[in-house]
């Protein structure tokens, strides 16, 4: 069996038994987490940072988490609505007057928070190149018309989500999303996850391997190898290109399980932190083909929230047992999730045990 490391508690022992087991059949390099209460009780890693299996996964490696990245962006929304600093309820061209156009005088902040804002694409052509261009991708949205009434159906915002979102937080703070989160969020926090990587930190990064399949599924604007730059590492995409491992996700994301605490720091109200469960679609999303329950920024299910980054990477807080799990890999696949899935199943075995 490959070899784990870190530190276990006894009675989530099955989490290590996943993970090593994931480690033997799918997984180059991974990483879970599990805490309760705010506090870790698993935090492990194993296997090895490249495809040739020659450098390790060592404590401190991280890796790019996909769409993981936007429960951190949506983390960053709830701070501010809690702070009286952002209204939910407001139209996003209070804080963002150009975004008023085409039609979109009706968006509310909390449409974009719950994949309801009828932006889910760009319309016309777009390249990676073109994604690095902050005043010019968030120009182009503000300027497109919404695919339906906003507020009235859901659509998975998979890119677009991070700039729609990133652009308020900048207009409310005079700060890029990536440097509020870092400064407000993960820095409080002490957690080790980034939005706009600095140069300081490239040779801790595990790059993602491609699905045997292929870099890319048909009809994807992004391959996996385009993570592997560094226009990507030092771009803010907050939809998807934020780094991290398991302990710093599951850290940041147990606030929303612990009544808004995270590292110790608060950085929610209770009853801000409750805000995450407020309903803003149920029904089948028009992206993904799926029914799906959307809160604000995170897939709900009773009292648990969750989202994950395509390839497997996966964060789950659930707040009634003050348990949050998360799992992170270099080893992406198309069809990836059970492997989180099965980490987050171990974890409540040992909520049982």
């Amino acid at each position: 069996m490959a070899d784990v490391y870190g530190n276990c508690e006894d009675r989530f022992g099955k989490v290590r038994e996943v993970l090593a087991a994931s480690l033997d059949t799918d997984d180059v390099g991974a990483s879970a987490a599990v805490f309760v209460d705010g506090e870790p009780v698993v935090d492990l890693w194993g296997g090895y940072r490249d495809a040739d299996r020659t450098l390790a996964w060592e404590r401190d490696t991280i890796t790019n988490v996909w769409s993981t990245t936007k429960t951190m962006t949506a983390l960053c929304a709830l701070v501010l609505a809690d702070r009286g600093d952002l209204d939910l309820d407001a139209p996003v061209g209070r804080y963002w007057p150009e975004f008023a156009a085409a039609g979109k005088d009706a968006v509310l902040v909390r449409h974009l928070l719950g994949h309801t804002a009828g932006l889910p694409d760009f319309d016309g052509p777009i390249t990676v190149e073109n994604l690095f261009d902050w005043p010019g991708v968030t120009a182009r949205l503000a300027a497109q018309a919404p695919r339906w009434p906003p507020g009235t159906a859901a659509g998975y915002h998979s890119i677009t989500f991070g700039f729609l979102v990133g652009e308020v937080v900048r207009r409310v703070t005079g700060r890029s999303l990536g440097a509020f989160f870092a400064e407000e969020v993960a820095g409080p926090a002490g957690a080790d996850f980034h939005i706009g990587l600095s140069a300081e930190h490239d040779d801790r990064v595990a790059p993602l391997i491609a699905d045997p399949q292929g870099d890319k599924p048909p009809g994807f604007l992004l391959g996996v190898s385009d993570s592997h730059t560094e226009a990507w590492r030092r771009a803010e995409l907050p939809a998807i290109n934020g780094f991290g491992n398991a302990r710093s996700v599951a850290a940041l994301q147990s606030a929303l399980a612990c009544e808004g605490v995270a590292g110790g720091v608060r950085l929610l109200s209770p009853a801000g932190c409750e805000r995450v469960f407020e309903e803003q679609f149920r029904g089948d999303d028009r992206v993904l083909g799926v029914p799906i329950r959307y809160g604000l920024g995170y897939r709900l299910e009773g009292r648990t929230c969750s989202w994950g980054g395509w390839g497997g990477s996966l964060v789950f807080a659930d707040a009634d047992h003050r348990m949050t799990v998360a799992y992170v890999m270099n080893q992406t696949l198309w069809d990836g999730y059970a492997r989180g899935l099965e980490v987050v199943m171990a974890a409540y075995d040992g909520l049982t045990t």
